[in-house]
């Protein structure tokens, strides 16, 4: 899959269709990848098994993306703890080599699951929302892209809907001795939706992170 255009102009709200996207997006089937093995450096410790409101963060991801998503894939590290997850879980081959090939692992899991789009998220998203994926459902199919991003003035590259069949891509680009995903996303067509920034485009990197994402509005 070698086609490229990336393209910042779409608005989350389109032109001539209605401002509720759920009824355009709730028939579009999607698996959800959730990648929970990172290293976790800048927090010094696990981010998936961190508690957040009376959860762990990956518990928090999976409860947000599962309403949406079926079936749920999560990434975890070889020997990871991980709590009791309605989810199914894959082992990375080895600890802190990047998302790109956890990535790769997942689209090709929701592949062979029989689905064409999957939406890829960080495990570190504690007030991520179903709500965020279907705005994104409705363009992915509209556009046809092979990645579609969130942008608020920045890329979210572990935020977005990625079409399954680009784990071969990955196998690619991975093999050339790529590890981040701005390699995938700058190789193949993908595009942004403009979006203002919210809560539930959040990550949490470090403590001070942490505690500054408790303080957020509840809504999307």
């Amino acid at each position: 899959m070698t086609r490229r255009r990336c393209n910042r102009c779409f608005a989350a709200r389109t032109p001539g269709l209605s401002t509720n996207v759920t009824w355009v997006t709730t028939s579009v089937p999607l698996a959800a990848v959730v990648l929970a093995g990172g290293a976790s450096r800048r927090m010094g410790r696990d981010k998936a098994t961190l508690t957040y409101d009376g959860s762990t963060l990956v518990e928090r991801v999976v409860s947000a993306v599962s309403p949406r998503c079926s079936p749920v894939f999560v990434i975890a590290a070889p020997g990871q703890a991980l709590p009791a997850l309605r989810a199914e879980i894959l082992r990375d081959e080895v600890r802190g080599v990047g998302p790109l090939l956890a990535t790769g692992r997942g689209l090709r899991a929701a592949a062979d699951a029989g689905h064409e789009l999957a939406f890829v998220s960080a495990v570190d998203m504690p007030h991520l929302s179903a709500d965020l994926i279907d705005e994104l459902a409705g363009p992915a199919v509209r556009l046809g892209a092979d990645v579609v991003l969130p942008w608020d003035g920045r890329d979210h590259y572990l935020a977005g809907i990625y079409r399954t069949a680009l784990f071969d891509r990955i196998t690619e680009l991975v093999a050339a001795g790529q590890r981040s995903m701005r390699a995938l996303v700058d190789s193949v067509d993908t595009q942004r939706i403009v979006m203002a920034e919210r809560p539930s485009l959040t990550n949490v990197n470090t403590a001070a992170d942490l505690s500054a994402a408790a303080s957020l509005p509840r809504i999307s």
